[in-house]
C-alpha cells in the first residue's frame, strides 16, 4: 500500500528517536493540561511555560526545548466536556499546530502522536489533521512547482506499540490520499475541473491500478440512456471543453468469490452551476465550482478502495460531472422529460440540477444491483442549501430507506463518522416527501423541485431523497417487493466551506472508508505491508463450501399487494414475500447460523473471512 508522494500532502514516516537531529520543531497535540499527563521532557517544559501563561492550555505557544529540535510547536485542544466534545478537537488542534510551525519556519516537522484513553482512534484522526494543514491546492502545485510541498516530509513519533504505531501511518496513507483525491477535485475552480478535465485526473489516478475506468460521453447516448443528466448538460454540450459526461470508477477484488457486499456510490459533480436559466443572482454563484464536491468525494473514497484493495468489497462509482451552464441550448422549467425509468418529470426549477442529472446513472445502477452481491446503492451530492440550515457547516446528513433502515445504516455510518472526526446526522424519508414530488399536471409523475428552491419549503433536504428513489425506478423495490434494494442519499452541501476561499476538507471520506472499507472488515496485508495494523485485522481466507439452505420461495410473478406477515425469525430466509396465510419460513429451515439463501437452484460456494481479533497486542 505504499501512496506515490504524488497523491499526497508529503511522505510520511515513523521516527523511533525523538534524538534524531533530522528535525528542526516537534509539533505536539495534547488533551490535557499542560504539564500533567505528557511524556518528558514534554511535562517538564510544559508544566514550567503554564507557571507564567495561564492562556498556554488554551493558545498554545512555540517553546524552546532541550531537544536537537530545539523548538516545542504546542497544540492544545482546549478544556474537553465529555457530554459534548469529540475526537475532531484533536485534529482541529493538530491542524492548527501544524500551520503555527510553518509560520515559525518550520519546514522538517516531527509530530509526537499521544494516546488519549477517552477517544477511539485519537493517534489516527490526530495524525490526519496534520496531514490536512501541509495540503497545498491543485493550481499552486500546477503553477509553482517549488511550493508543491509546505514540508520535506512528515515524521510521526509516539509512545505506543510500534506495531500500532506503523498500521496508524499506513492507514492514515490510504486514508490522507483519498482526500488528497477529493479536495484537488472539489477545491479546483470551474476551467481546471471542467468535466473533461476531471477525466482526464482520474484516468491518470487510477492507470495501471485495480480500479478501472468507462466514461460515457458521447451526446447521442446520453441523450438515449441518461435523459435527464442529458437535460442539464443541454447547454454546456455546446462547447467542448465543459461538456459533460459520466464516469464510472469499478473495483472488484480478485476474487469475485470472495465478495460479502457490494457499495454502489452515485454522486454529484456539478463543475460550476449557474443556476441555468433560474440564475443565481445577488453574488450566490460564488463558490459554485465546489458543487462538485459529492464526485470528488466519491473519486476519494475510490482511491481508499484502489489503496486497501478490500478483498469482500466490491465498489462502483458512478461520477455525474456536468456544468450547469445558460446558454441559447439551455432547458428551462416546464419542460417534461421522460427519465431512463419511464417516468415523466416535469422541470420546475434548472437551479435544482442534483436531482436531475443522478436520477438515471442511480437506475442504471439499481439495475446493476439486482445482479450484484448484498448491494447497498448511495447518492452523494452537495444537494440543497436546507441541510446546512438543519445541521450547521461540516456535517453530513443520511437517509435511508426503509430496506437500508432495516439494517441501522444510517446509525453505523454516524457511529464511524463519530470516530473519525467526521459527524453524520440522521433524517427519515418521509410520507410527505413523497407526496410532494407527485405529479401535479395531468400525464406527469413526477414534480421535480420547489420553484423558490430547497431553503424555503418544509423538509427541504428529504425531498430530494424522494424525488430520486421515484425518478430511478426504485420504490419498486422497497421492503416489501420481491427484490428490496437498500439505498442511502447522502447530502454534504453542509461541508462546502464558507467563506468560500477555505479549502474543502474531503468529507464524508473518512466516514465512508471506515464504515463500509475497514471497521468490522479484514483486509489482506501484503507482502508490501509486513505488520499487524490496529485498524485494519489481518487475515486468512479459507474457502468453505456450504450447501445451499432450503428451497427459496417462488418469485412473484405480480406486485405483491397483499399484507405482509412480519420477517420470520431465520436469518437464512429471504425477505418473506407470501401472504400472511401462508408460511413465511420453510419447516426445515436450520434453527441458528444461516448463511444467506442463493438464488433458486443454485449451489454456491461462499468465502468466508476469518480475522483476528481487532486488539492491540503491546500497549505501552
Amino acid at each position: 500500500m505504499a501512496v506515490e508522494s504524488r497523491w499526497m500532502p508529503c511522505q510520511l514516516k515513523i521516527e523511533p528517536n525523538i534524538c534524531s537531529l533530522d528535525y528542526d520543531g516537534i509539533i505536539l497535540v495534547s488533551g490535557c493540561a499542560p504539564g500533567f499527563d505528557e511524556p518528558e521532557p514534554f511535562k517538564t517544559v510544559l508544566f514550567s511555560a503554564a507557571q507564567i501563561d495561564s492562556a498556554l492550555g488554551v493558545i498554545g505557544a512555540v517553546l524552546p526545548i532541550n531537544l536537537p529540535a530545539k523548538r516545542l510547536i504546542y497544540s492544545p485542544t482546549g478544556p474537553l466536556n465529555m457530554d459534548y466534545h469529540d475526537v475532531r478537537s484533536f485534529s482541529e488542534a493538530a491542524t492548527r499546530g501544524v500551520e503555527r510551525a510553518l509560520k515559525a519556519g518550520v519546514r522538517c516537522p516531527l509530530l509526537a502522536l499521544l494516546p488519549d484513553i477517552r477517544f477511539e482512534n485519537v493517534e489516527l484522526v490526530t495524525l490526519l489533521g496534520a496531514l490536512q494543514g501541509l495540503y497545498v491546492p491543485l493550481e499552486v502545485r500546477e503553477t509553482c512547482p517549488d511550493r508543491c510541498y509546505k514540508a520535506c516530509q512528515l515524521a510521526v513519533w509516539s509512545p505506543i506499540c510500534s506495531k500500532k504505531l506503523q498500521g496508524i501511518v499506513k492507514l492514515a496513507a490510504a486514508l490522507e490520499s483519498g482526500r488528497y483525491v477529493a479536495r484537488d477535485i472539489g477545491g479546483a475552480d470551474p476551467e481546471r475541473m471542467a468535466p473533461p478535465r476531471v477525466e482526464e485526473y482520474l484516468a491518470e489516478l487510477f492507470c495501471g491500478t485495480n480500479v478501472t475506468m468507462q466514461v460515457v460521453s458521447d451526446q447521442e447516448t446520453l441523450l438515449q440512456e441518461y435523459p435527464l443528466f442529458a437535460c442539464v448538460n443541454r447547454a454546456a454540450s455546446m462547447i467542448p471543453r465543459h461538456a459533460g459526461r459520466i464516469i464510472f470508477l469499478t473495483y472488484e477484488p480478485p476474487n469475485p468469490a470472495c465478495i460479502l457486499e457490494t457499495v454502489m456510490l452515485v454522486a454529484k459533480g456539478v463543475t460550476y452551476d449557474t443556476g441555468g436559466t433560474d440564475l443565481k443572482v445577488d453574488g450566490k454563484m460564488f463558490g459554485m465550482s465546489r458543487d462538485k464536491c459529492g464526485a470528488a468525494a466519491c473519486a476519494g473514497f475510490m482511491q481508499v478502495v484502489n489503496l486497501l484493495q478490500p478483498p469482500t468489497v466490491k465498489a462502483v462509482a458512478a461520477l455525474c460531472v456536468v456544468r450547469n451552464s445558460i446558454g441559447e441550448n439551455s432547458f428551462v422549467a416546464d419542460e417534461v422529460i421522460t427519465a431512463k425509468s419511464g417516468a415523466r418529470v416535469r422541470v420546475t426549477n434548472t437551479d435544482e440540477d442534483g436531482h436531475l442529472l443522478m436520477a438515471d446513472a442511480l437506475y442504471h445502477m439499481k439495475e446493476m444491483a439486482l445482479c450484484s452481491v448484498n448491494p447497498h446503492l448511495f447518492t452523494v451530492a452537495t444537494l440543497t442549501a436546507h441541510a446546512i440550515l438543519a445541521v450547521g457547516p461540516g456535517y453530513s446528513i443520511a437517509m435511508d430507506n426503509a430496506v437500508a433502515r432495516l439494517v441501522s445504516n444510517a446509525e453505523k455510518l454516524q457511529a464511524s463518522g463519530e470516530t473519525m472526526g467526521d459527524p453524520f446526522e440522521i433524517s427519515r424519508i418521509r410520507r410527505e416527501d413523497f407526496h410532494f414530488h407527485e405529479g401535479r399536471t395531468e400525464g406527469d409523475d413526477i414534480y421535480h423541485a420547489s420553484p423558490e428552491g430547497s431553503k424555503t419549503v418544509n423538509r427541504g433536504h428529504q425531498n430530494p431523497s424522494a424525488f430520486l428513489i421515484m425518478a430511478s425506478g426504485l420504490d419498486k423495490h422497497g421492503a416489501c417487493s420481491c427484490s428490496p434494494l437498500k439505498y442511502t442519499h447522502i447530502d454534504i452541501f453542509a461541508h462546502l466551506p464558507d467563506p468560500h476561499h477555505l479549502p474543502y476538507s474531503g468529507n464524508p471520506v473518512l466516514a465512508l472508508a471506515y464504515c463500509y472499507l475497514i471497521q468490522g472488515k479484514c483486509l489482506t496485508v501484503r507482502n508490501d505491508l509486513p505488520f499487524e495494523m490496529q485498524y485494519v485485522c489481518e487475515m486468512d481466507y479459507k474457502p468453505v463450501c456450504l450447501q445451499p439452505c432450503q428451497p427459496c420461495h417462488p418469485p412473484c410473478r405480480a406486485p405483491c399487494d397483499v399484507e405482509i406477515c412480519p420477517p420470520p425469525s431465520c436469518s437464512c430466509c429471504p425477505p418473506s414475500t407470501q401472504p400472511c396465510d401462508t408460511p413465511c419460513c420453510p419447516a426445515a429451515c436450520p434453527p441458528t447460523s444461516c448463511t444467506p439463501c442463493p438464488p433458486c437452484g443454485e449451489n454456491v460456494t461462499v468465502v468466508e473471512p476469518v480475522c483476528r481479533p481487532n486488539v492491540p497486542k503491546c500497549v505501552n
